[in-house]
This record gives C-alpha cells, structure tokens and sequence, in this order.
C-alpha cells in the first residue's frame, strides 16, 4: 500500500513526490529508494512475524509431546502393575490351593504324608515360579541384560512338560505334543519363550473351561515354516477367539474376561517381537483356536 502510494503522488505530482519544482528523473530516484527501503522493511516483519509464528506453534507441540509423555509414562506404570497381577496371579493361585489342601489332609484322623509332601513341593514350586515370573517381567525393561543364547526350541518346550501336563489335569484337559524333529538351534531367551508359551497354554486352557466338550484337548507343536523360521504353535478345540475382540486382541487391556487385566497376549507379542518374531493367531481346524510363535533362525541377542 506504502508503494502504490508514493507511486501514485510521484505520477499525479501530488505531496513530495509530486513537487514540480524538482527534476523528474529525482523524484522518480526518491520514490524508488523510498519503495526498495519499505519492500525490505516489509520483508523483515514479514520474518519476524513469521519466526514468532513458528516459535509458537513449536511451543506448543512440545508442550503436546510433553503431556503425551507424561501420559504414558502413567501408562506404562499401569501397564507394569497390571502386568506383575496378570502373571503372578496363577501361581498365588495355585499356592493357595495346595495350601488349603495341605490343611484339609492334616484335618484327617489319619493324614496321608505322601499327599502332604507332594502338597507342599508344589507350593514351593510355585514360589519359585512367582519369583520367575518377576524376573522375566523386569528383562523385558530395556536396561535390563536379557540371556539371549542358542537353544533347542524342542528342548524349551520340554522343560514345561510337567506344568503343562499338571495345569491341564486341573482342567481336566488332554495335553499333546508334536515336536518336530531336526529343527535348528535359534537364539533366544528361553525363560521369555517359555513365558510366552505358558501365557498361551493357560489361555486356551481357560477357553476350554467354558467349552461343553466330551474331549479337550491343546497341542503344542513345532515345525520349520514354509518361510524358513521356527514355529512354536498352541492350538485348542474350544469355542475359538471372540469375535468382539479378534481385531484388537492384542492390545494392551484388551479382554473378554470378567477378571482378566488384558495384557497376556500384548505381552506376549512384545516378546516376541524382541526376538526379531511374529505372534499371530488363526483359527484352528475344525474348531478352536491357535496362536502361532514365528522366529527367526538369526534372532536377535
């Protein structure tokens, strides 16, 4: 507007650029060293304005990415605690159980030792168990050393044999294993693996607690993948995954159960995917349910 201005007075000889009293070609000169002092000037407000602008709008995405961060640092915090519930919660579980068993057998005129000793291996066991689970949960803390070494995949299965077994009698479940042979060693942490495997094992177990079947039955199996990686696979013939939350199962606090925290499965998958994995579910023919762990032969360490 300035610059249209002072060319405008200088044509029509209005105000001082318009002073006739002086030569066309000065005041043509002033005008235009007026237009090129104000076409700057403008231009550096112009970047002032621009930079505040942008310094603000920088503010406030920090301040976005602040809360962001303060949200999920609660998050996690929950996600901890929800974690340590979800998994010591079975073993808690089952030394009450044998507790409550071991009181009720020394209520007996004449109590069986056996069965008391027994009882309270198991709930030594399980102890120990809890300890575990603890541990593991820590090692998944990304300043925490995880014991990556090369390991028979068939071998990490077989160390769960007499837990599995054990839970499965409880739920009056068949439990099989189809081990492939000649499979690759791969490197992995196996009390991770083995985590994530008994997670998937007591899943379906749970499943199958509610399945009006005259046989239940999980198979856990191995095999090479038409891609190349090791498979460990936990099938079940029950009712199948829910289709309310098949899309999101895998997300944190994602559940069907009335006293589930909804973090197995999520983290599970983390597991897994440390490994350098994948942790995918498919449906299981004719019924029920699988959820398949895929690594890589050169997991990472």
């Amino acid at each position: 507007m300035v610059s249209l201005t002072v060319a405008w007075t200088t044509i029509f000889d209005i105000g001082h650029f318009g002073n006739t009293g002086l030569p066309i070609d000065y005041r043509i000169l002033q005008a235009q060293a007026i237009i090129l002092v104000v076409a700057i000037g403008a231009q550096m407000l112009a970047g002032l304005f621009a930079e505040r602008r942008e310094g603000e709008a920088h503010l406030v995405r920090s301040n976005a990415m602040l809360e962001r961060e303060r949200d999920n640092k609660l998050l996690n915090a929950q996600a901890i605690t929800a974690s340590i519930a979800h998994e010591v919660r079975q073993p808690l579980a089952a030394i009450a159980t044998y507790a409550h068993a071991c009181d009720r057998l020394l209520s007996l005129p004449d109590p069986e030792l056996g069965e008391i000793q027994a009882a309270l291996r198991q709930i030594a066991e399980q102890a120990v168990r809890a300890g575990d689970i603890i541990r593991r949960l820590r090692s998944l803390a990304p300043d925490e050393n995880t014991q990556h070494g090369p390991a028979d995949v068939n071998a990490v299965i077989a160390e769960l044999t007499d837990l599995i077994q054990s839970d499965a009698k409880a739920h009056g479940v068949t439990y099989r294993a189809e081990l492939a042979t000649d499979l690759p060693q791969i490197t992995l942490d196996r009390a991770q693996i083995q985590q994530v495997v008994l997670n998937l094992v007591r899943n379906a177990l749970e499943a199958l607690a509610l399945a009006q079947l005259d046989t239940k039955e999980v198979i856990v199996s191995t095999r090479r993948s038409p891609e190349g990686e090791v498979e460990i696979a936990v099938c079940d013939n029950g009712p199948g995954v829910d289709s309310q939350i098949a899309g999101r199962m895998f997300d944190p606090f994602s559940t069907t159960k009335t006293a589930g925290t909804g973090l197995g499965l999520a983290i599970s998958r983390t597991i897994v995917r440390a490994h350098g994995g994948s942790l995918e579910h498919f449906p299981h023919v004719p019924a029920g349910a699988c959820f398949a762990i895929r690594l890589p032969l050169d997991a990472p360490g």
